[in-house]
């Protein structure tokens, strides 16, 4: 479960890589980041994808493009057909492939503007994903020359998804700086796993082996918010997982993303969504 760099395999036919990841056993929490900018589309699979400081609940066909050095992790709850694996269809692509496409190729601006707009991570619209799926799932049977114009077919079609969302409020930690890389990854893995229990910014701060002021300014300068604003959010996020996929009562919610107060709870929730957690589950109710 330690947030790590992971380090990939440069594929020997191809100027980028792919992998499709079948898994009997669910998809574990993995938490880590890598300088390929991914694209994951997700089957016969329901659970939470955790990407930066967001948590949201996934399902079947749920298609999701993170960021180079975007920390992210998926954790299956179920499969939807019991007698199938668990599937994760990835693309990954070097930022240097990125860059190049618009210099290269006018046509493709549209394209490069979107993968370099993923800082945050972003979600594909229901209709985009439908139709990107069948897509995606050819370029795994094909030879080299044509995986590369399906992808780029793929690519200019999710550029032109118009209601596409942005899901972590931060957005990737630079490679530069490795030391304050490693110091980092370790108070998020620490977050990220304990973000319901009380953390002290004293606690985080040791464990960056930082003070306080540094840990505060490790923070601004990298993820441009407060620890605790990024607890927060880590929190809210959750909550709306459960509000979304759950019927737990929103006092038990509020209790197990870390609130003893239900009243603040609810403060934090509309400041940062807008409306209140009751709205949030209305309003995601008609939408499904």
């Amino acid at each position: 479960m330690k947030s790590h760099l992971e380090r990939l395999r440069p594929s020997t036919d191809s100027s980028w890589s792919m992998l499709n990841r079948r898994l009997e056993d669910g998809i574990p929490f993995q938490w880590h980041h890598h300088p390929e900018l991914e694209l994951t589309l997700t089957l016969n699979s329901r659970g939470e994808r955790f990407i930066g400081d967001h948590i949201g609940a996934y399902d079947d066909g749920d298609l999701v493009l993170v960021d180079s050095n975007l920390p992210h992790t998926w954790c299956s709850a179920e499969r939807i057909d019991a007698t199938q694996p668990h599937v994760a269809l990835v693309l990954w692509f070097r930022p240097e492939w990125v860059a190049a496409l618009d210099g290269a190729f006018t046509e493709l601006g549209a394209a490069r503007r979107m993968l370099m707009a993923s800082g945050p991570g972003l979600k594909f619209s229901a209709d985009i994903a439908t139709r990107a799926r069948p897509m995606i799932e050819a370029v795994f049977t094909q030879p080299p020359a044509d995986r590369l114009l399906s992808v780029i077919r793929i690519l200019t079609l999710l550029a032109a998804d118009d209601n596409v969302k942005p899901l972590s409020s931060t957005v990737a930690v630079p490679t530069t700086g490795q030391g304050d890389r490693t110091r980092l990854d370790r108070v998020l893995d620490h977050i990220h796993l304990n973000y319901a229990a009380p953390l002290s910014v004293d606690a985080l701060a040791d464990i960056a082996a930082l003070s306080p002021s540094g840990l505060h300014r490790l923070f601004g300068r990298h993820l441009h918010m407060t620890v605790s604003d990024y607890v927060t959010c880590l929190r809210i996020g959750e909550a709306c997982a459960l509000l979304s996929a759950t019927e737990m009562p929103i006092a038990h919610i509020a209790d197990e993303v870390g609130y003893a107060s239900l009243a603040n709870f609810n403060r934090q929730f509309k400041s940062l969504k807008a409306k209140t957690p009751r709205e949030y589950r209305h309003s995601f109710a008609r939408r499904s």
